[in-house]
């Protein structure tokens, strides 16, 4: 069987890892061709042209060969560098690059995904909306791969959920209502709008989003999770 060649592909690193003496292992979200993993042969010498390219967050054109699981890199330009990402936003752009690599499964393409993780970089690198741009990403990860979550119906009563109503989450019923539930209706419905401008919304979100992607990690940790958690602390 021959070789598969990609080339110019739309892409952003989301992970590396050092390789042998001179090489990269790399983690990367394509648009057409999704989460795939390259190794880059002989970027870390001296001498190398590609090294300072391959960095997280600056939209790539990646051309690449192989048919198995690592293919191998022959080309990687700058399409733009423009998602500076400063300060708290540098953490929370691995955190979504941590979300993506435990959420999609290799060689699953997932266009809308590119296009919303594009869309969070454009706006932690804006700064003022880090909270309502994560909160925007965990939700339309988890919809687009197949975890989205009911926000205006009650499944296991069969009933819309209404504003003045508290709710409870379960992994497998979804939101339930309780009268001692954590989140209320009111802020379910604006999620369900993706409505983030009341820091009750947002408060709830991050608690119902932690829940959710906690379920399906099944007790595994995210390391960006815990640095985030951090360097608030300390603000």
């Amino acid at each position: 069987m021959s070789d598969t060649v990609v080339h110019s592909q739309p892409a952003y690193i989301l992970h590396r890892q050092n390789y042998r003496e001179s090489s990269l292992i790399i983690d990367a979200l394509t648009r057409d061709y999704g989460r795939i993993s390259l190794i880059a042969k002989g970027v870390r010498k001296a001498k190398s042209k590609t090294a300072g390219v391959l960095r997280p967050f600056v939209a790539l054109s990646l051309s690449y060969l192989g048919k198995s699981d690592l293919r191998t890199l022959t080309d990687a330009e700058i399409l733009d560098q423009t998602n500076e990402l400063p300060g708290l936003s540098l953490y929370c752009g691995f955190y979504i690059n941590e979300l993506v690599c435990n959420f999609l499964h290799k060689d699953d393409p997932h266009p809308e995904v590119f296009r919303e993780y594009q869309d969070c970089l454009k706006q932690l690198a804006l700064g003022p909306h880090i909270e309502a741009a994560l909160r925007m990403f965990e939700l339309n990860l988890m919809d687009h791969i197949g975890y989205g979550l009911q926000l205006d119906y009650d499944l296991h009563h069969e009933k819309p959920i209404v504003t003045n109503k508290k709710y409870m989450f379960t992994k497998d019923d979804g939101l339930i209502e309780e009268v001692n539930g954590q989140f209320s209706g009111s802020a379910l419905l604006a999620m369900q709008q993706r409505q983030f401008d009341d820091p009750h919304v947002l408060s709830v979100a991050k608690l119902l989003m932690r829940a959710v992607i906690d379920s399906h990690l099944q007790g595994k940790q995210l390391k960006s999770r815990a640095v985030i958690n951090n360097i608030v602390k300390r603000l």
